[in-house]
């Protein structure tokens, strides 16, 4: 498998090269060269599925028996044998639990794995890296997790200070590694993200650190996330078989995962994107528009994004693959901060995605309710998922699955506040609170970023 930029001009990788890059020397990202197609067969066995569904991906740069050392060595560290639990409903709607990983978020079944890709890749080539990365909340936790201790792998990761949950600050600064550094930015998730595409468009910068990324910029993290659409459809009644999904949605990686599944043959027959009052891609797909405005903080705060990076990569597609027209298209949404998708683009949207927005209020009934009807806490972006696959569905004789995307202990202030009740942390974290943390405060600034990366690399 080789991999193209969704910009057209940057060199053609194998994976191996991809997964070390992050981001395309054009400032695009890595897709594949062509879609793979799944094969008839798969049990809704997490592990058997997951090397099955990712071969190809890897293909001509991992040999099969070591990449299914490495899947089954990543799933070893998720609390239940089956790795997602898939629980139905009173209105026949379906939770996929995706937070049994170690950091209790969906982002644990990419990024345990990514962790053991750079580690062999990294191995195989004799070279070290540095990872900086972005996060609004789940993905540093996860990263650190998997990438903590690595001897070829130094990582500084981005969070905008006072925008994350406490559980999840906590889950990234109290980590005790020396080759671990947390960075609280006087900004949004926006600016973290711009200051990471910034380091990787600084090509003396890039070169000398050795940047990598961790980000869902990164093809590994969204190939590794397909499989959890594909293991759900099997449980459900078979790849061939219609299903529908619904997700809650920031940066688009996990949405757009099930667009690949889509286009290596699965029966998606929607996906429906759940937005808070951060509502840009509710917008696009509703509205075929974006405007860029001020990030407003809910209590879904890993969904307070308003430029989702990953939606390149589905504009990539419907664009028919020409980099030139995306790379227009988004260089003008940059510069005035609006962006009208092409009537006849927008057409080819309509019958397979949907999205809905909802506000705070919302969202806390719809916890309380919950509670009351299955005794199932949500956490305040699975609950968000949860009302937009009920608001937005189209066939009720069709499987509708919500994507629950993390722990409701992750976000306790919300959940308590909607139930009276407050979750527990599992024993593993159960003393987060007392933990010392280490993180530096820094403004949103390249220059000073950048100083701070280049002090702390070893």
């Amino acid at each position: 498998m080789r991999y193209v930029s969704t910009r057209g001009s940057a060199p053609v990788l194998e994976f191996g090269e991809a997964l070390l890059a992050g981001l395309a020397d054009d400032g695009g990202l890595y897709v594949p060269e062509e879609w793979p197609v799944l094969a008839a067969g798969g049990r809704g066995n997490y592990i058997e599925t997951a090397v099955e569904v990712m071969m190809p991906f890897v293909a001509g740069s991992i040999e099969e028996d070591d990449f299914a050392v490495m899947v089954a060595d990543a799933y070893t560290t998720f609390e239940t044998s089956d790795v997602t639990p898939l629980l139905e409903l009173s209105d026949g709607v379906h939770l996929l639990e995706l937070f049994h990983g170690p950091t209790l978020a969906f982002k644990d079944l990419a990024l345990q794995l990514v962790g053991r890709l750079f580690d062999h890749e990294l191995s195989r080539r004799g070279e070290r890296i540095t990872i900086v990365g972005a996060t609004s909340g789940d993905t540093g936790s996860a990263a650190i997790e998997a990438c903590q201790g690595r001897d070829a792998v130094d990582m500084v990761i981005l969070h905008p200070s006072g925008r994350v949950s406490e559980v999840q600050r906590r889950q990234m600064t109290t980590v005790n590694a020396t080759n671990v550094h947390n960075v609280a930015v006087d900004g949004t998730f926006d600016d973290c993200q711009d200051l990471v595409k910034a380091m990787f468009a600084d090509v003396t910068f890039r070169d000398e650190v050795r940047l990598s990324a961790v980000n869902s910029i990164n093809w590994a993290r969204v190939m590794a996330q397909v499989v959890y659409y594909v293991v759900a459809a099997e449980r459900l009644g078979g790849r061939h078989s219609p299903v529908a999904f619904s997700v809650p949605t920031g940066n688009f990686g996990n949405v757009f995962a099930g667009h690949v599944a889509r286009l290596s043959g699965l029966d998606v027959r929607q996906l429906v994107v759940g937005s808070n009052t951060n509502d840009v891609l509710t917008q696009f797909f509703t509205e075929g528009t974006m405007g860029i405005t001020e990030v407003v903080p809910t209590t879904s705060p890993s969904m307070d994004i308003q430029v989702s990076s990953n939606l390149e990569r589905l504009l990539f597609e419907i664009n028919g693959r020409d980099g030139a027209a995306l790379g227009a298209q988004l260089d003008n949404f940059r510069a005035t901060g609006c962006f009208q998708l092409d009537p006849a683009l927008r057409a080819s949207l309509v019958d397979g995605w949907a999205g809905a927005r909802f506000v705070d209020n919302a969202v806390q009934a719809c916890i309380a309710d919950e509670a009351d009807q299955s005794g199932i806490l949500l956490d305040p972006h699975t609950a968000v998922g949860l009302l937009a696959a009920r608001a937005c569905r189209r066939d009720s004789s069709i499987p509708m699955v919500a994507l629950a995307t993390a722990h409701p202990a992750k976000f306790p202030d919300a959940v308590e506040a909607a139930t009276g009740v407050r979750p527990e942390l599992p024993n593993h974290l159960a003393d987060l609170y007392e933990r010392p943390e280490r993180l530096t405060e820094l403004p949103a600034d390249l220059v000073v970023i950048e100083d701070f990366v280049r002090a702390h690399r070893r």
